[in-house]
């Protein structure tokens, strides 16, 4: 740049000044060929007059004398052009003189000049021509006639000098493009670098350039405009992060559609919903992605209404997902317009719930509408009578009885399994010795035990490590599962609890010889009023609750509830908790 820039600044100076020197030198050449020519011309016209005065006698030799004294030819000339004298003898020969055009100047005008090449001498000759009159007739014409040389040698004598002064004028200028494009291109340079650092978005710091001119108020401008330019890079980066992190750490799924339809972008959280499933989606279109008419129906109403569409949709068969998909053009964004956004919130949980929802309040309805609608059978048959028959009284008063202690356990168990999930049930955990707390829950379910002849027994190994327990919690945990499994095994059965330890674990098991679960419906056990054996399960007592309780205090202690079961030949049930490490060992 800098070579460029010197240059054209050398080149600006050089061309100026030869411009400059070539108009003095032709203007000034041609005032110079003017006024000798003027002088000459005035010369040769003063000694032609005094030829033209002389009498006739002396013409020819006041013509001799003039030819010596001005080195000029004279030549005389009569009225009709022949030569009649003439200082260079060689010249005589020479033909008529009429037609000459300084001849004819001088007879039409009464004096004639001219300028051409004489081929008699061979040089470039002035000549001027005056008419001799006798009375008011011309008799004939004096013409003088001298080369141009002193013309030419001063003209070649100016040309030399001229060219002198152009090569002083050279090296001035020469030496003035140093100077200035040295001056001029110092903050220049620096600006090229200050912005070639700012092209390859480096920091370009700031530009010193602190002169009293144009270009240090350039400078200025530019520090200025590059603060303002970095700051609002500064904040744009910072506004991109944002929403780089909401893009990319959003647990909704975001989808964003190019112009042609097709995918250009997903988040991490597109990626988390859709899993392995569907592969790699980016450069299809949705239709080709997921295969669902029903995602395409959705974006075909939003393209012909312009309008946000909003829609639910299910996506895939085993499980099923479904999905609230709202769908939005891409507005007040440059380079965006024309583009779709679709944002995937996953609702499958909340249709879930919502589904277990309505389950529940099923079935707690008709949990309770059992019970009841018998307590007011009974109460209704004794208030028509019935108690005045004391057995029949007494037996319909226990019927009742048992079915208010069945709505008091029902009412028990859910106020528990609320308190857990609500976070209101507090827990005392500490160091428990297994053997206490079994010995406890068997001694409550013996009675029950034998009642069916079911052989109940428990066996710990001495040397068991402490369990992180709350005592009463446990307790409850044990009596659930023991007493489902007193419940459900058939008389002359049998129930065993045992426990090992287990690494980090101490592992519970309690085994029956019971009625067993069928395979396929083991996953579903802990389910609220989930029961394998709906009638069996309400005439022995259940509130279909149970399982459940235990599964959310397992959870709460951090432990773990594995069921194994077979049909016909009996269930296990494996209650894992940690061992209790004191937090000062």
């Amino acid at each position: 740049m800098h070579g460029k820039l010197f240059l054209k600044i050398f080149g600006s100076y050089l061309v100026i000044a030869a411009i400059a020197i070539g108009v003095v030198g032709f203007l000034v050449g041609n005032q110079i060929r003017e006024k000798l020519d003027r002088q000459i011309e005035a010369e040769l016209f003063a000694y032609a007059r005094i030829v033209e005065l002389a009498p006739v006698r002396e013409v020819a030799q006041r013509a001799e004398e003039i030819a010596r004294i001005t080195l000029a030819r004279v030549t005389v000339i009569d009225r009709d052009g022949t030569v009649i004298a003439e200082t260079d003898r060689d010249a005589l020969a020479i033909g008529s003189h009429f037609d000459r055009p300084e001849i004819q100047e001088a007879r039409v005008r009464g004096k004639g000049t001219a300028v051409r090449y004489s081929q008699t001498v061979g040089e470039e000759m002035k000549y001027v021509a005056l008419p001799i009159r006798k009375g008011d007739q011309i008799a004939g014409y004096i013409r003088l006639a001298r080369p141009l040389v002193e013309v030419r040698r001063s003209v070649e004598a100016f040309t030399g000098i001229l060219l002198r002064s152009f090569l002083v004028i050279l090296a001035l200028s020469v030496a003035a493009a140093l100077f200035f494009s040295r001056r001029l291109t110092a903050p220049i340079r620096e600006m090229e670098r200050f912005t070639e650092r700012l092209r390859r978005g480096e920091a370009p710091g700031t530009l010193l350039i602190r002169t009293p001119d144009e270009i240090g108020l350039l400078a200025e401008n530019i520090n200025y405009i590059v603060e303002e330019l970095q700051k609002r890079i500064d904040a744009l980066q910072e506004e991109k992060a944002k929403v780089e992190a909401a893009f990319s750490s959003a647990m909704d799924g975001v989808l964003l559609l190019g112009i042609d339809g097709k995918i250009e972008t997903l988040n991490q959280g597109m990626r988390s919903l859709i899993g392995e499933r569907y592969g790699e989606i980016a450069g299809k279109t949705p239709l080709e992605a997921f295969r669902n008419l029903d995602l395409q129906k959705a974006l075909d109403q939003h393209r012909a209404s312009g309008r946000p569409v909003s829609q639910e949709i299910v996506f895939g068969e085993e499980p099923p997902h479904v999905f609230d998909v709202a769908i939005s053009g891409v507005r007040g964004v440059s380079g965006s317009e024309g583009k779709t956004l679709l944002v995937f919130h996953d609702v499958t949980r909340l249709k879930k719930l919502e589904r277990m929802r309505v389950d529940f309040v099923a079935n707690v309805t008709h949990e309770i509408k059992t019970p009841l609608t018998a307590i007011l059978g009974f109460v209704e048959t004794l208030q028509e009578g019935a108690i005045e028959d004391r057995e029949t009284a007494r037996k319909f008063l226990g019927t009742i009885a048992r079915h208010a202690e069945r709505l008091n356990r029902l009412v028990e168990d859910l106020l528990t399994i609320s308190n857990i999930e609500l976070g209101e049930m507090r827990f005392c955990f500490e160091s428990v010795a297994l053997s206490g707390i079994v010995q406890s829950v068997m001694h409550i379910l013996h009675v029950k035990a034998q009642e069916k002849r079911i052989d109940l027994a428990a066996e710990i190994p001495d040397g068991l490590p402490p369990i992180r327990a709350d005592r009463d919690r446990l307790s409850q945990i044990l009596i659930n599962v023991l007493d489902n499994a007193v419940k459900f095994t058939p008389e002359g059965g049998r129930v065993r609890l045992s426990a090992a330890a287990a690494g980090d674990e101490v592992l519970l098991r309690i085994a029956d010889t019971g009625i067993g679960v069928p395979r396929d419906e083991i996953g579903r056990l802990g389910e609220r009023f989930y029961r394998v054996d709906k009638t069996r399960s309400r005439e022995l007592g259940g509130t279909g609750l149970g399982l459940s309780i235990v599964k959310h205090l397992m959870a709460a202690h951090r432990g773990r509830l594995e069921i194994e079961s077979q049909l016909g030949r009996g269930t296990t049930v494996s209650l894992y908790f940690p061992v209790f490490r004191d937090a000062s060992s």
